[in-house]
C-alpha cells in the first residue's frame, strides 16, 4: 500500500498522498518529524510523477496475471492471479503491511462496488479470494504488497470484464457526508495538487459521536483513494496507533495525503466498530494547479515558461528548464510550455 504522497494520481502519486505509513499504492501517513537540515539534493524528485499508482500491469520487474477468466456478475467465484518475477516464476515471499501479505481492492471502473479483501497465498504462489462482483461492468484490481525483499511497498493494477447486464452508474456528486448502516462518517479538510494536506472522518451512530472505533488491521481507519477517469491508487493510514496512548478511538481518524494532481477522487473509508467492518465513501473534488513537472519549483517552472514563450517569439527553440542548479550546457533541449 502506498504513498492522495508516494490519486496523477487520493501527483489522486492524491499523492492523495491518501500513523504507520508505507507508500498509496505506495501508502502515506502523517509527514515526518522535522530532521536537521542537509544540503539540497541536486535534482529534485517529481512528486508528481513519483506518486501515480495501479496504473500498470508491470513494474519493478513485477507483472499482475489473473488468472480467473469468465466472471460473472452476482456469483460468488474463486478469484485467482499470481505475481511474477522477470523470469516467469511467482513471487511467493512477501512481508506483511498492516497484517496482512496481500491487499486486494476491487471497483468497477465507474467508481461502485469497492471492495477491500484480503487473499490467500498457495504453495503453487497463486493468490486465491472468493469474491461476488456485485453488478456487471469493466472492473480495476489492485494487488498492493511488498516482496519480503523489497524497500516500498508495490501496487499493481489489472482489468477484469464481468459478463451481465452492465448499467453503468454516474459518478456521485462531491459531498463531506457518507451514511452506511447507520452510522453518519462526516469528511473535513481539502487537498491541493502536489502539497500534503490534512483529511478528518469523523464518525458518529444514530447522531451521537462514536469514541470506541476498534482496531481493523492495525489501525482505526484505513483510506483509499482513485481518482475518476484512469483510477489512480491511493492507500492511506492514519496518525497514530491503536494503543499508544495518544490516540483516541474515535470519532476523528485523521490522514495526511497528497493529490497527485487536480480532479475528482472518490475516497472509501473503511472503519470498524462492534466487530463489523463498514466502508463509507465520498466524492472529493481537488482543485488548483498540478504541480511543475520535472520536480520543479513554482519559481523555476514559470520561468521556464516565460523563456520559453520569449523564444518562440523571437522565432528561437524553448529552453529547457534547469533542473540541476547548473546551466544547460551540453544538455539536450527539450523545452516544456
Amino acid at each position: 500500500m502506498k504513498t492522495l504522497t508516494k490519486l496523477g494520481a487520493f501527483a489522486l502519486a492524491l499523492v492523495l498522498v491518501l500513523g504507520s505509513a508505507y507508500t498509496v499504492g505506495r501508502v502515506v501517513g502523517p509527514p515526518p518529524t522535522a530532521a536537521p537540515a542537509a544540503a539540497p539534493a541536486a535534482k529534485p524528485a517529481a512528486v508528481a510523477e513519483e506518486s501515480s499508482y495501479g496504473l500498470t500491469i508491470n513494474h519493478e520487474s513485477m507483472n499482475l496475471k489473473v488468472i480467473t477468466d469468465n466472471v460473472r456478475a452476482g456469483t460468488k467465484q474463486t478469484f485467482a492471479f499470481q505475481i511474477l518475477q522477470h523470469d516467469g516464476t511467482p513471487l511467493v515471499k512477501y512481508k506483511p503491511q498492516h497484517e496482512k501479505l496481500m491487499h486486494l481492492i476491487v471497483a468497477r471502473r465507474d467508481l461502485t462496488n469497492f471492495q477491500h479483501v484480503h487473499p490467500n497465498l498457495g504453495s503453487d504462489g497463486v493468490w486465491r479470494v472468493p469474491l461476488t462482483f456485485a453488478a456487471a461492468g469493466e472492473y480495476r484490481v489492485f494487488a498492493d504488497y511488498m516482496p519480503l525483499w523489497g524497500i516500498h511497498g508495490e501496487t499493481l493494477g489489472a482489468d477484469v470484464s464481468v459478463s451481465g447486464d452492465y448499467r453503468p452508474e454516474a459518478l456521485p456528486a462531491p459531498s463531506t457526508t457518507s451514511t452506511v448502516d447507520g452510522y453518519t462518517v462526516t469528511l473535513g479538510g481539502e487537498l491541493t495538487p502536489g502539497k500534503s494536506g490534512k483529511l478528518t472522518l469523523s464518525v458518529a451512530k444514530d447522531g451521537k459521536p462514536v469514541t470506541d472505533l476498534e482496531p481493523y488491521l492495525g489501525a482505526f481507519g484505513h483510506l483509499v483513494a482513485l481518482r475518476d477517469g484512469d483510477m489512480a491508487y491511493l492507500h492511506v493510514h492514519p496518525d497514530g496507533t491503536p494503543g499508544d496512548g495518544q490516540t483516541a478511538p474515535g470519532p476523528d481518524v485523521l490522514f495526511h495525503a497528497t493529490a497527485p494532481s487536480f480532479g475528482d477522487y472518490r475516497l472509501f473509508l473503511d472503519f470498524q466498530h462492534q466487530g463489523v467492518v463498514r466502508t463509507a465513501s465520498f466524492t472529493l473534488r481537488v482543485k488548483g494547479p498540478n504541480p511543475p513537472p520535472h520536480g520543479l519549483s513554482e519559481e523555476a517552472f514559470a520561468a521556464a515558461k516565460a523563456r520559453n514563450e520569449e523564444a518562440v517569439r523571437n522565432g528561437g527553440a524553448a529552453v529547457p528548464a534547469d533542473t540541476t542548479g547548473g546551466g544547460t550546457e551540453g544538455g539536450t533541449e527539450h523545452g516544456h510550455g
